[in-house]
């Protein structure tokens, strides 16, 4: 049986060709972001426990920084 779950809030960003849906979310186990990739009517889904957003957000920050600061690779 599926668990309840609320929306606390939901956001969309296109980047090329995906759809990214960032949904803040609570069910009886507590908050959570569920991170939907749609690319052509195909979608993917990651979840992470809001106890984990800070860690997760700092390493995308860290991601970033280096996506920035590394030069690409001659093909």
């Amino acid at each position: 049986m599926p668990v309840a779950e609320d929306t606390l809030k939901l956001s969309k960003i296109q980047i090329e060709r995906k759809t990214f849906i960032l949904t803040l979310k609570e069910n009886p186990r507590g908050r959570f972001l569920r991170i939907t990739e749609d690319v052509g009517g195909r979608r993917d889904n990651i979840i992470i426990p809001a106890t984990g957003l800070e860690d997760f957000k700092k390493l995308v920050d860290e991601m970033a920084q280096a996506s920035a600061e590394i030069p690409p690779k001659d093909p």
